[in-house]
């Protein structure tokens, strides 16, 4: 089966923006402050863009060096180990389940984050009135009518992609753009309301659960999942590398699409906590809709959650389509189940997207009887731990065509430079998910559900030739 060429390497770059730039920089500045202080903060910004440029560039290099190891980080697992074995295929195979768990899971955090802002044209959304209670559950009017709301996006979202892959990435880019736009806006103005008083003292205890003061480098570590959230879909042009017009394009959108990232949410980050004071940041269901109104005024809350209601539905775009990408490119391996091999006549991976789709549906009640802010920090948490599955297996294989010395027969120097860049993103994820123990009971729901793959392992052919390429 031939897979249309059709993705330039500015789709690509909106891609990897888009994907990243989404629900992080709009709900991130809140619950950073609920964890760290300023001076936390910021180290963990610094910390994490380091350790995902290292995990960029890993990404980058193996789409040069293993070309044929297109379509998703599931062929550097699978190739990790002897070809055409049962290891082979399970690793393969456990790495796309997490990845698609991973990215449908967040896809619930995006959304709910598009809910947020939009609760700014209509403030009923955030009702805390009780409706009835449910196994002791209360569901509140705002928590119904969110949920109404995030259910008509994803479907309205999942209908436009039915209609052609190409199309909905067209749409993703204008959205994109007129993020970044919109953002850099923001920045100016939110220069001139910044006061220095609000990020004093620069670093002081947190006080944490249980009443535990947490000092600089525990709150680094409280606030390194959540960073590395911000991150997560610098990847995305490694997983629509069989539709880029040139494999070239996929290491640079990749580099091109992260230092975006980087630049904005540093200076998005410092300018909200400069304007907002700590108590009221960290009490804001939309912090950047709220110092856009200490900025310019009401008018500027009006503005801001427009802007976030364009980018979220872009992120929101590209984040579905991504995630039926996995397990179709899986499956084009033969790694995954059959079934989602299934196209329409527009090439819309349509079984994998209807399973994604439905499987996000179910996650999406968890904002019947939360608040938005609450519904994203406990999806960011299990989707991050859950991508750092693929990251790390990605470290490993190019550690190991360093240890071989496969594809660096003319290149010592650079065999050596790409070690030390594939150790130094191993150790950095092989933290984060140490970091990711502290809140145990999350931790362990997340862990439980990359593991439910197994069950549906006995479905994923054990026969098949598994060293066929998914697209020429």
């Amino acid at each position: 089966m031939s897979l249309k060429r059709n993705l330039g390497f500015w789709v690509l770059t909106a891609l990897v923006v888009g994907n990243m730039v989404g629900s992080g920089i709009f709900m991130l500045p809140r619950s950073l402050a609920e964890v760290a202080s300023p001076a936390g903060v910021i180290s963990a910004w610094v910390i994490t863009g380091f350790g995902v440029l290292m995990t960029a560039l890993v990404f980058g290099n193996l789409s040069l060096r293993k070309p044929e190891l297109n379509g998703g980080p599931q062929n550097y697992a699978k190739a990790l180990f002897e070809e055409n074995k049962k290891s082979s295929l399970l690793s393969g195979y456990l790495v796309s389940w997490g990845y698609w768990v991973a990215n449908w899971s967040g896809n619930v955090a995006i959304i709910t984050t598009f809910a947020s802002y939009l609760s700014t044209f209509f403030p009923v959304m955030t009702s805390s009135n009780a409706l009835f209670k449910v196994m002791g559950t209360t569901i509140t009017t705002g928590g119904v009518i969110t949920f109404i709301v995030c259910t008509i996006l994803l479907w309205g979202v999942h209908f436009l992609i039915l209609n052609g892959i190409e199309g909905a990435g067209k749409v993703n880019f204008i959205a994109t753009a007129a993020k970044v736009l919109g953002f850099l806006l923001f920045i100016f103005a939110c220069m001139y309301a910044f006061q220095s008083s609000n990020i004093v003292p620069f670093y002081e205890p947190v006080e944490g659960e249980g009443g535990v003061a947490n000092g600089f480098l525990s709150q680094i570590n409280n606030a390194a999942i959540a960073t590395l959230w911000a991150f997560v879909g610098v990847e995305s042009a490694v997983v629509f590398s069989t539709r880029a017009k040139k494999r070239s394009d996929v290491k640079k959108a990749t580099i091109l699409g992260l230092l975006i990232a980087l630049a904005l949410y540093l200076s998005i980050t410092l300018l909200v906590m400069g304007t907002l004071p700590q108590n009221e940041l960290v009490s804001s269901q939309k912090p950047l809709v709220d110092a856009l109104m200490v900025a310019i005024g009401p008018s500027g809350s009006i503005i801001m959650a427009l802007l976030g209601v364009i980018s979220l539905l872009g992120a929101t775009i590209g984040w579905v389509l991504l995630s039926a990408e996995v397990p179709f490119q899986a499956a084009q391996q033969r790694m995954f189940i059959p079934a989602f091999l299934k196209e329409n006549k527009k090439g819309a991976p349509v079984f994998s997207l209807w399973v994604t789709n439905l499987c996000t549906q179910l996650f999406l009640f968890s904002v019947v009887s939360q608040s938005m802010a609450q519904a994203f920090d406990f999806m960011i948490f299990i989707a991050t731990l859950a991508f750092l599955v693929p990251y790390i297996v990605a470290s490993l294989y190019q550690l190991k065509l360093v240890i071989k010395g496969e594809t660096y027969e003319d290149a010592r120097y650079k065999r050596t430079t790409d070690g030390i860049i594939a150790s130094l993103a191993a150790i950095y994820s092989i933290w984060v998910i140490y970091a990711g123990t502290a809140d145990i009971k999350t931790f362990l729901f997340g862990m439980a559900l990359l593991a439910s793959g197994i069950l549906f392992y006995p479905f994923v052919p054990k026969n098949a030739d598994t060293s066929e390429k998914p697209a020429d």
